[in-house]
């Protein structure tokens, strides 16, 4: 529900805000004052384009705000949560400011905001009908919710976007099953021969970089042994090994410590080097006797090198990546047979296209029973509203495949008088029958439309006397259920208005400014009796402007 409408420097309103609440509300002045300029400012909020002529003369840029709330929508709640802009308290806060070089910024609740965001939104929050104004009535999507929701089956029709989705989903993967076929099965037939081929060498995970280096150790026996022997007669087979040196160094450094005690310490420093080159030498002599080997030994290392070497190169891997071609390939093996079941796809897709016809033909069986009511009472509701011979058909025509909302298209098409046949409603009817034929739906579908705010523009085209009385009457019925504000031109429909504003124009310093003056008591009977008289209102005027207010004003 609109609760504040607030402008500033747009078009000829300086500053501006409207305190709005539930139930019926009318904006009347005379013709010019400006009534227009409010519908076109909320019309901006909710994502129409704006041209720079729409800044007031002389103002840097316009600003318009508005806040509505939601707090009994959850359905507005969760759309800003899907759209990751968060709610405020039960309400939502529209802003946007308007540049003279033509550019725009928007925000939702503080969030910048793209034009799309306020149009998706501005769908959901206000419907405005009129000939300069939003027109959602006129568009399919809107036309078959309103039924939808009119008969009561949103929730099935839910029901069928979902199978429908499904559907798809499952003919999709059918389909591409279909279509590589031939590719997987000649993939397949590659991959398992790779396997076969790989699975066959028995590889090792660091297979390779071991069997290098045995290669690399066997490939250079000769000088292992001889650096060997070399390194064991130095440490301890010749006569001047190391060991037997320290030896003696070790002994004499005994010696000589019986006549002094600080040489035992420097000897027992000698002493495990002694050692430790003994065992050294010991490690060479058990190297060496493991480098006796067969030459058939490296012969065979060389071959497996080979063999892994060969296989890598035609798979157009490194050898050490042999063992992880291996696992990627049998995963790919699984993965094509999971993939290619063609007939397990073909059952899963018969049997959502199933659910999708036996929901669709019992949507198709609600829409049909409640098209033919709906068209029944909007027929009745027009006839009262000057449109004799006028009728609304809520057709519905059969799809040649299922789609997301259903196996048939919904359209509503308007005849205005007997004569003129048939036609869509967006195509139809003129601006102000427009009005009137979206106000008998929204009178026809009572709570079943969604969104909570009903802005009607030139609702009182060519009508008058009791047509115009029951314009008001039904206005303010529909006040009972929605949030309404109308511009009239009608003393017969402001009359039964729970809240009654007048736009004026005024001369300011910086030129004509139009502004809004809430309006009750006698000042409302004075804009009644002006209304009525066109002129000077008279004491006769003014006696029939409170005969009208307190026969048509809801009693609370």
């Amino acid at each position: 529900m609109l609760r504040l409408l607030s402008i500033r420097d747009f078009v000829v309103v300086s500053s501006l805000e409207l305190d709005l609440d539930a139930g019926f509300t009318v904006l009347t002045g005379e013709t010019g004052a400006g009534k227009s300029i409010l519908l076109d400012a909320l019309g901006l909020l909710l994502g129409d384009r704006f041209e720079p002529r729409q800044i007031r003369p002389g103002a840097a840029r316009a600003e318009l705000a508005a806040v509505f709330d939601i707090a009994d929508a959850p359905s507005l709640r969760a759309w800003l949560g899907e759209e990751g802009l968060a709610e405020s308290d039960g309400e939502v806060l529209l802003r946007r400011v308007l540049e003279p070089q033509g550019r725009s910024r928007a925000w939702i609740n503080g969030s910048p905001a793209t034009l799309a965001q306020l149009k998706d939104l501005g769908e959901r929050l206000v419907e405005i009908t009129g000939q300069h104004a939003h027109q959602s009535l006129s568009t399919a999507q809107t036309q078959r919710e309103l039924l939808d929701s009119f008969g009561g089956f949103t929730a099935l029709a839910g029901e069928a976007a979902l199978a429908w989705r499904a559907w798809r989903d499952a003919v999709a993967k059918r389909d591409a099953a279909r279509v590589d076929a031939s590719r997987s099965t000649a993939e397949r037939e590659f991959l398992a021969t790779r396997r076969d081929e790989l699975a066959a060498l028995r590889l090792r995970e660091g297979e390779w970089a071991d069997l290098a280096a045995a290669q690399t150790r066997l490939s250079n026996v000769a000088a292992l042994v001889e650096a060997c022997e070399a390194a064991e007669q130095a440490l301890e087979s010749s006569d001047d090994s190391l060991t037997r040196r320290l030896a003696q160094l070790s002994t004499r450094l005994r010696s000589a410590a019986a006549h002094d005690s600080a040489l035992a310490e420097i000897a027992s420093l000698v002493e495990p080097a002694q050692a430790q080159l003994a065992e050294a030498a010991r490690a060479l002599r058990d190297y060496r006797r493991r480098l006796d080997v067969e030459p058939e030994d490296l012969a065979g290392i060389e071959d497996r090198l080979s063999a892994l070497h060969d296989i890598a190169r035609k798979h157009r891997v490194r050898p050490e990546a042999l063992p992880g071609l291996l696992a990627s390939t049998e995963a790919a093996l699984a993965e094509l047979a999971a993939a290619s079941d063609v007939d397990a796809l073909e059952r899963r897709a018969a049997e959502a296209e199933r659910e999708v016809l036996k929901l669709g033909r019992e949507l198709r069986a609600k829409r049909q029973f409640a098209a033919a009511e709906l068209s029944h009472r909007v027929t009745t509701a027009m006839r009262t509203l000057a449109m004799a011979g006028g009728r609304l058909e809520v057709a519905l025509e059969a799809l040649p495949a299922p789609a997301a909302h259903g196996l048939d298209t919904v359209e509503f098409r308007i005849a205005t008088h007997a004569k003129q046949a048939l036609g869509p409603l967006s195509r139809v009817a003129s601006g102000g029958e427009l009005s009137r034929i979206g106000l008998a739906i929204q009178v026809a579908s009572g709570d079943a439309a969604q969104v909570p705010t009903l802005v009607l523009d030139e609702v009182d085209a060519g009508i008058g006397g009791a047509v115009a009385a029951t314009v008001g009457r039904l206005l303010q019925s529909l006040g009972a259920r929605r949030q309404v504000l109308c511009v009239t031109h009608l003393p017969q429909v402001a009359s039964f208005a729970d809240r009654h504003f007048r736009v004026e124009k005024r001369d300011a310093p910086s030129g004509v400014e139009s502004d809004v003056i809430a309006l009750d008591g006698d000042r409302r009977i004075d804009e009644l009796a002006r209304m009525l008289s066109g002129e000077a209102t008279t004491p006769k005027t003014r006696a029939h402007a409170r005969e009208l207010y307190d026969t048509h004003r809801r009693q609370r």
